[in-house]
């Protein structure tokens, strides 16, 4: 059996009604696909039994697709967008199926859930997770609204860390690349007690700019993280276990800035590579993300077994964002963000001998508080008012939020499955949001930190000064039906629901709208979907395929402006019906008992069907954005054993993403035309499996794309200062580790 063929199959990903085929193991007599469990219905089941749209990506092709954090699952899991956030380095922008959130301000839900160990994360910042001490990854797809709760209608992603068991290991691994790439990662456990083991890793990700910045000389697009985690996992009986855990990452990374994409308002030129710019921002950049988990698994009996997850986390930010991406004090946004949370659930799971039950109770309590300055420094020559303007934005929302959920399924009949799920979420928020108007370069909280060389700002006048609060009360149910036609085959058909929960927009201006004091209500999802999974021509083949219809209604559609009399105007509305319908296919094929063929295949087709602006249905110029239409990806996996026992795997792959609209409206000067990236790996596995080498090669073309972007243009009426962000050029890095 070659690990190459069992490793790329057995965590490749997984297909839950389009997923690729994950999970196969060969065998040299008989190439066949490996059977893999997976968690996606948060209970242990094969991956091609489970009615649902997963992808897992295990250890071994986490390493041969030199997956180095979430934004490079992208690839791997069809209809699905995960990357760095415009101006940012860690925090996650996520789209499944045309459904998420692009903007990471406070206050703001994102509409695909992270999960670290079953524990949500509830803001964007620090969530580019590195790949860190993994079991595997989980890309959810579809609303996840009854087992996941709110904030899923996209779906979600799990990072499922490894359980500590056997002899002592220690395991040092790391990267040496280009623009002088220096990744160090260890990590250790030991059994200090008969059935109690003590475990941790900690890693350094270290990497030189793709580019720089012409006026500063600072680099642009590094990368300097700091990584750790520590757990102490407790086995008291066979009926028992309990892990308690604790993880820090710091990202002190260089701010990230735009590439201004064409001729500046007055004359200047574009510049000569994508990834610089000439910002004049002169400061840091600092995400600190931590937190702390207990969680007990406790088996009462054969039937019935009980979970509690405890958990809180904090996160602090300070950030810079320059709009233009200019040296000029025009939309220069220093930032700075303050989370809180606490969650606690409780789960009781039973199996019976033809239905089972997952049912909880969840509990989230938590602060997401800011504050920004908005410099606005080319007001100096507006006619109205004739000097520099700053707005300062600031702002708080506490959230308390509870919920019950249950999802059963009964075997009434043989080969034929029902599953009755139900969740109903209690969301109660408090807002309190202010926003005035400065005369003059920076806000006093913002000035002798950013700008002491300048003259006191003078307040001008409070645009927004309120205190609000609002509940909101949803049920996500889901039905589903699955028959298995054979021991190969197996179809299922399922409704599922879930939405985003309502806030209050922390840029609201009350001035010139009144009602951003009522704050904006949840967005709702209903999908459905039928799916086939299917291992073929005696396992040596999985293809799984899905269709799925959604209906997307009360979508938040977020608009901004700039005011006649200065500064910039923000709207949160419940303005947007959409529809969404699409296929997923995945497959994997054991051509030979060395060679492994894997395919994804992703086509999505939205549709507004009204977005209300100024009072008027302009839904025929909008289209959903970080969704293209199309994604696929083609991958083969080639394993040459050798005469000593070790193995060489070879693993090209090639991945395509059709035109991509970088917000509801169309731009074309940030919108990014379809492209196809070229990787390519080489790993070595010793003969004892002590210790491996890869040397990983991506995006071979040297493709330019663009991931992101600001339309300054468009919202300020500036010509010439749209900037763009982009993703990786052709890296390569030579990875190794080994295993004490």
């Amino acid at each position: 059996m070659t690990r190459t063929i069992k490793s790329a199959i057995k965590f490749h990903p997984l297909a839950a009604g389009v997923m690729l085929a994950c999970g196969a193991s060969f065998t040299y007599a008989d190439p066949t696909l490996e059977e893999i469990t997976v968690t996606a219905q948060k209970r242990e089941q094969s991956l091609q039994e489970v009615p649902v749209a997963v992808t897992a990506i295990g250890e071994d092709t986490l390493l041969q697709n030199g997956v180095s954090d979430l934004t490079d699952i992208q690839k791997l899991s069809p209809n699905t967008t995960l990357q760095a956030s415009r101006g940012t380095n860690s925090t996650l922008t996520a789209f499944i199926r045309g459904i998420g959130q692009q903007d990471p301000l406070w206050g703001f839900e994102p509409g695909v859930g992270i999960y670290v160990d079953d524990v949500y994360l509830a803001r964007p910042q620090g969530a580019v997770l590195d790949i860190l001490d993994v079991e595997r990854v989980e890309v959810l797809r579809g609303p996840q609204g009854t087992l996941y709760g709110k904030n899923t209608i996209g779906g979600a992603v799990k990072y499922v860390t490894k359980k500590m068991s056997g002899d002592s290991r220690v395991s040092v691994s790391g990267a040496l690349g280009s623009y002088n790439q220096r990744d160090l990662k260890v990590a250790a456990t030991t059994e200090i007690a008969d059935g109690v083991y003590f475990g941790g890793a900690i890693a350094s990700f270290q990497r030189d700019g793709y580019g720089e910045n012409v006026i500063t000389g600072d680099e642009q697009y590094n990368k300097n993280v700091l990584s750790g985690r520590v757990a102490l996992e407790f086995n008291p009986s066979n009926d028992l276990w309990i892990r308690l855990a604790a993880d820090k990452t710091r990202d002190d990374s260089v701010p990230k800035h735009g590439y201004r994409e064409e001729t500046g308002p007055n004359g200047e030129p574009v510049l000569d590579s994508v990834y610089d710019t000439e910002s004049g921002m002169l400061y840091d950049n600092s995400v600190e993300t931590s937190g702390e988990s207990l969680t007990a698994e406790w088996q009462l009996s054969d039937s019935v077994m009980v979970k509690s997850i405890t958990a809180q986390r904090e996160g602090k930010s300070e950030t810079s964002i320059d709009f233009d991406s200019r040296i000029a004090p025009d939309f220069d946004v220093p930032a700075y963000y303050d989370d809180e949370q606490f969650s606690q659930e409780f789960q009781l799971n039973w199996e019976g001998a033809t239905s089972n039950l997952v049912s909880g109770l969840y509990y989230y309590t938590g602060t997401a508080a800011g504050a920004f300055n908005a410099v606005l420094g080319f007001y100096e020559d507006n006619p109205i008012l004739g000097f520099p303007l700053t707005q300062l934005v600031a702002g708080s929302v506490d959230t308390d939020s509870l919920s019950a959920y249950a999802h059963y399924n009964w075997s009434f009949a043989p080969d034929w499955n029902l599953s009755l799920g139900g969740r109903y979420t209690r969301d109660e928020k408090t807002a309190d949001v202010l926003k005035e108007n400065y005369m003059g370069l920076y806000s006093p909280e913002f000035q002798d930190e950013y700008y002491p060389d300048a003259d006191d700002s003078i307040p001008i006048g409070t645009l927004t000064d309120y205190s609000n609060s609002d509940t909101w009360s949803e049920f996500t149910p889901h039905i589903g039906l699955d028959y298995q036609f054979n021991e190969d085959i197996m179809v299922y058909a399922a409704y599922s629901t879930g939405f985003k929960s309502g806030g209050f927009d922390m840029r609201g201006d009350a001035t010139a709208l009144p009602s951003t004091k009522d704050g904006f209500d949840p967005e709702t999802v209903t999908t459905y979907e039928l799916g086939t999974k299917s291992d073929l021509f005696d396992n040596r083949l999985r293809l799984n395929a899905a269709l799925y219809y959604a209906d997307y209604t009360d979508m938040q559609v977020t608009v901004q402006s700039a005011s006649p009399a200065g500064g910039f105007v923000s709207a949160v509305l419940n303005a947007g019906k959409a529809k969404i319908q699409g296929v997923e296919l995945e497959a994997s094929l054991a051509v030979t008992d060395n060679l492994l063929a894997n395919m994804t295949v992703g086509y999505a087709d939205t549709e507004f069907v009204e977005f209300i602006s100024g009072g008027e249905d302009i839904s025929d110029q909008r289209d959903m954005q970080n969704t293209p239409d199309t994604t696929a990806m083609f991958q083969l996996n080639y394993s040459l054993p050798m005469e000593s026992g070790a193995e060489v795997v070879l693993n090209p792959s090639v991945s395509y993403r059709a035109d991509t609209q970088i917000f509801e409206t169309p731009n074309p000067i940030l919108d990014q035309e379809a492209y196809t990236l070229v990787d390519m790996s080489a790993t070595y596995y010793s003969a004892d499996g002590a210790w491996n080498l890869s040397l990983v090669g991506k995006n071979l073309a040297d493709k330019e794309y663009r991931v992101a972007g600001y339309a300054y243009t468009a919202a300020f009426g500036r010509p010439g200062l749209d900037t763009g962000f982009y993703g990786p050029p052709r890296t390569v890095a030579l990875t190794g580790s080994y295993n004490f």
